[in-house]
């Protein structure tokens, strides 16, 4: 099976469950937003995955191989940090260089084109870089490498708008030149709406759902109006939550729409993916109120 498989991982920190017995699986040729308010757990399975922790139960298979310390999935993923990883005296073209040794597919010329792209000085030292530069020289690393899997840890952290706008349109493009899977974890979430084709969605050490963003979008709607009408045709749906204005009342939904009373004044509308991940992580989401 090409995927990463999730498989009932538990990782507690003494009594906090940081992921609480979690499956799924990341299929290969897909572009995923892996998406959770901070401190909902996304790290923390990114540094499994990566065996840079280690699950307290469970396991984490890539392409059917156990991943736990194993370098046989070595050229078969790589995980962008937002920890910084990477010696901090080394200047920029020696990091790129020791990468082209310790990986057979890292593209040496491609991650030189990209520096040039992002204006990165290739001859500063990892520490003189400001944080921006930090994360676009991680960003770097992470697309000159040809593996069959990349996450990236909230890649554009201290990024300003043209570089994040530039780092989005080179990751579609190296996407369509080269199909492979990209796993974004972050909690940006209007940024990556119109790039991702999956959601995973996680909160305090569970998964809330996956699905398409199509999907996704499609069963959740608002209904907006007077509270008491509002109320009414929410009976019996499954809201994720409310926002109130005076007598005014907006309700999120999942589910099916159904038919407005006659003569009613309540408006309909599309719910976006940011409303949806706003609603469904407030309260834990996905429940009647």
């Amino acid at each position: 099976m090409n995927a990463i498989q999730i498989k009932n991982i538990t990782k507690r920190y003494k009594d906090v469950t940081a992921l609480d017995d979690i499956s799924f699986s990341f299929e290969f040729g897909r572009i995923y937003g892996f998406l959770g308010r901070n401190g909902a757990g996304k790290s923390t399975l990114i540094n499994i995955i990566a065996n840079r922790i280690f699950a307290d139960q469970g396991e984490v298979l890539i392409d059917g191989i156990p991943a736990k310390e194993n370098m046989g999935v070595h050229e078969k993923i790589f995980c962008m940090s937002e920890a910084d990883l990477y010696d901090r005296d080394l200047k920029v073209k020696d990091h790129f260089k020791w990468t082209n040794r310790f990986y057979n597919d890292f593209d040496l010329d491609k991650a030189l084109e990209l520096s040039k792209k992002f204006n990165l000085d290739i001859n500063k030292r990892f520490k003189a870089l400001s944080k921006g530069y930090q994360s676009i020289f991680k960003l770097i690393i992470a697309l000159s490498l040809n593996v069959p899997y990349v996450i990236f840890d909230e890649p554009v952290l201290g990024l300003d708008a043209n570089h994040r706008e530039l780092f989005y349109s080179l990751l579609l493009k190296e996407f369509e030149n080269n199909e492979r899977t990209l796993i974004i974890a972050t909690h940006l979430i209007e940024e990556v709406s119109n790039i991702i084709e999956e959601v995973v969605l996680i909160d305090k050490g569970k998964i809330l759902l996956q699905e398409t963003v199509e999907e996704l979008l499609e069963k959740g709607y608002s209904i907006s109006g007077v509270a008491q009408e509002v109320d009414r045709y929410c009976e019996g749906k499954n809201v994720i939550g409310y926002d109130e204005l005076g007598g005014l009342k907006i309700a999120y939904v999942l589910g099916e729409k159904t038919a407005l009373p006659q003569g009613s004044n309540l408006q309909v509308t599309a719910m976006n993916l940011q409303k949806l991940f706003v609603k469904m992580t407030e309260k834990g989401g996905g429940k009647n109120e």
